[in-house]
Order: C-alpha cells, then sequence, then structure tokens
C-alpha cells in the first residue's frame, strides 16, 4: 500500500533527542524550544512564538489571550478542520460561517463583510493548502470594523502572500506540526504574538497563568497564579525533532515542490515535464478515473501542503477512491462542512440551516493524493 502519508525524518532527530535527554530538561521552554522559536521569529520576521502541543492549542490560547466571551461572534470558513471553530466555541463564542470560493476551498473574502455585526470580535483566516487569504481585503474589514485577524496558518509554513509570511499578518497566528504537514514533531503547534502589547499576559496563558518563565528567567524570585492559563508547552523533546526538521526547511520544500509540480504537470497534459514521480504510478492515477467524468484539479501551489483533485458528485469520488486502494493507493478526502455538522445542528441551528454549496461541494467532491518527500523512492521500490 501506497499511503496517503509517510512522516519524514532528516536523520538528524535521534541526534537532537539525545542532546536534549542530555542537557537533562525535557518539560519545555529549554533549550530546544528556544532555538525553534528564534528560528521562526529571525525567518520570517514573526512576533514573539510559543511553541505549543498542537494548533488546536495555539488557537485555544489565542482565544483565551483575546478574552472571548459568551454572546461575542468569531468569523471562521465553513470549510476547515473543527479546531479553527471549537477554540472560540469553548469560550461561549457564537460562529459565523463563511462560505468558500467557487473555484478554491479557501473562504470567500467577498462574503466576509454580510457577517460582521457589531458582537464581532474576529475574523479567522485559515489559508488552506498554504494557499494565502487576500490579506489586503481581510485587514481592511478588520480594521474598518476594528476587530481582530487571526491567520489559522495550520498549513502555512513557509508560504507568503505579496513577498510576506503568512503568520505575520494577524495579530495572532497559529500553525500545526502534526505528522501530515510539511515539518513536524508528531503533535505539535505554533502560536505567533504580533501585536507587543499582548506577548507579556502571552507567556502567563502559555505557563499554566502562573509567571513561572519570569522566574527561570531570574526576573523574580517566585511565581504565582496571575491569569487564566493551561498547560500548553511543547516537550523538549518535540522541539529537538523539530529543530531536525526546520534545518532541513529548504530541502523538504524542494522535495514537495517537485512532486506537486509532477502532479500538476499530469493533470495538465504536460507529461514531458515530469520530474520525480515514476509514470507507471501516474499513469494509474489516471488509468482509475475512466469512466467516472470530468475532474478538476488544485492549481495553486501554496507551499506544496497537498494537491487535490475534484470530482462532479461525492459518489464518482467515492468509486475512484476504492479503485485505487484495490490497486495499493491510499488517497483520502478533507473537511466536511462545520455548519453543517451534528454538533453546531444543536449549538447554533441557525447556522446549521445555513446552505454553503461551494464548501459543501469541496467537502462532498475533494480528493488528496499522497504527497510526503519519500513518496517518489517508496514508488520505485513498490
Amino acid at each position: 500500500m501506497i499511503p496517503f502519508n509517510k512522516p519524514y525524518l532528516t536523520g538528524a532527530e535521534q541526534d537532537y533527542l539525545s542532546k536534549a535527554a542530555a542537557l537533562g530538561k525535557l518539560s519545555g521552554n529549554g533549550y530546544f524550544t528556544q532555538l525553534c522559536q528564534t528560528f521562526f521569529e529571525e525567518q520570517y520576521g514573526f512576533g514573539k512564538c510559543f511553541l505549543t502541543t498542537s494548533c488546536t492549542d495555539a488557537l485555544e490560547m489565542a482565544a483565551l489571550l483575546l478574552d472571548i466571551q459568551p454572546g461575542d461572534e468569531v468569523i471562521v470558513p465553513a470549510f476547515t478542520f473543527v479546531s479553527s471553530a471549537n477554540a472560540f466555541a469553548l469560550r461561549g463564542a457564537k460562529i459565523r460561517f463563511v462560505e468558500s470560493k467557487a473555484d478554491f476551498p479557501g473562504l470567500d473574502e467577498a462574503k466576509v463583510e454580510e457577517l460582521i455585526s457589531e458582537k464581532t470580535k474576529a475574523i479567522v483566516a485559515v489559508h488552506y493548502a498554504g494557499v494565502p487569504c487576500d490579506m489586503d481585503v481581510l485587514q481592511q474589514l478588520a480594521d474598518k470594523y476594528n476587530i481582530i485577524l487571526i491567520e489559522d496558518a495550520a498549513h502555512a509554513v513557509d508560504s507568503f502572500y505579496k513577498g510576506k509570511a503568512l503568520g505575520s499578518f494577524g495579530k495572532l497566528a497559529a500553525f500545526s506540526f502534526h505528522e501530515t504537514k510539511n515539518v513536524h514533531c508528531g503533535e505539535g503547534g505554533m502560536l505567533v504574538v504580533n501585536d507587543p502589547q499582548l506577548i507579556k499576559r502571552a507567556e502567563v496563558i502559555w505557563e499554566k497563568g502562573t509567571d513561572r518563565a519570569a522566574l527561570f528567567r531570574g526576573e523574580i524570585d517566585k511565581y504565582g497564579w496571575k491569569d487564566f492559563g493551561s498547560s500548553f508547552l511543547l516537550s523538549e523533546l518535540q522541539a529537538a525533532f523539530l529543530f531536525a526538521q526546520l534545518e532541513n526547511l529548504a530541502g523538504i520544500q524542494s522535495r514537495r515542490k517537485a512532486i506537486w509540480e509532477d502532479y500538476s504537470a499530469w493533470f495538465s497534459g504536460k507529461k514531458d515535464q515530469i520530474q520525480v514521480l515514476p509514470l507507471s504510478f501516474l499513469q494509474l492515477l489516471e488509468e482509475c478515473l475512466k469512466g467516472l467524468g470530468e475532474v478538476g484539479f488544485q492549481t495553486q501551489p501554496g507551499n506544496y501542503h497537498l494537491f487535490y483533485l475534484l470530482f462532479e458528485y461525492a459518489d464518482l469520488r467515492q468509486e475512484y477512491i476504492q479503485r485505487l486502494k484495490e490497486k495499493g493507493v491510499l488517497a483520502v478526502f478533507h473537511y466536511q462542512s462545520l455548519h453543517k455538522s451534528e454538533f453546531i445542528q444543536n449549538y447554533q441551528p441557525e447556522e446549521f440551516v445555513r446552505h454553503l454549496l461551494n464548501s459543501d461541494r469541496f467537502s462532498d467532491c475533494l480528493l488528496r493524493l499522497p504527497l510526503f518527500y519519500q513518496l517518489p523512492n517508496l514508488l520505485v521500490e513498490s
């Protein structure tokens, strides 16, 4: 079986895990945590970075940091992972779901303003597949209505909008280092705080509501409970693993780019431009499509996080999944529209009955093909 994903190891992870163990601090906010956070701050011009146990935790930190309260409203794409909305629903916020574009799963910026009310606290810009939202439009809306712009950049490591790194636009941004992402540590995430006024409180929330980090820096002689918070820190072992990935980010991105471009060239009919994927594999993908109607495909590369096909109907997608599975290839669909979820039916029934046809179409018809560093070698070996 060719899996949908296979976590990539650079070769340095074991050495750094051993070094972390030798340093004797494993619980977080140590040597490797600082290396990773500094990497992002210097490489991409981010504000203060805080490694977390997941992107979900980073978003939940953001909700705490912004004092989201019952009665607040937060605008979130309908086609996204549940954490994009759940982090704010946990604080009692009402979620207003925005439609996808007709030709791309990302949020439709033209549909955001109609959802803004006097209760709107934040807009969550999800950069699907590492493809940037129109940050000019969203920032203008945030400024016009005095609301907070948050970037859900779970897919968007090393992705840019007009030459500026995603994650550097919003007051806050959240990243994922889950094993399916371009760089990973099994499970992990990061909150970026681009507003200097929020940094001090973010550190307290990050440290379980205490000022313990200040104690470790020698700034105070004892620490205490100062605010809401939780155990958000990533362990030093995971940070050590992640740093091995970050050191090899350029090479990882180069390989993913070559794979993405092979998919794009093949489905565009430019079969003479294939670089790394075996022709036999691409021919298998094409052979299994016979009789399944017109099939679209992703045209915006983003940061080469994923590559999708788009079928006309859900049953055609399911037939293709089954055909590939019989040939030993695992392809998977993606998000299910959050506004149609069982939870929203009970939590916000008025959102459950909304018709967001584009989001529902991507839920029913989008299929992701395998895309990971070792894919070309694995295909040759198989």
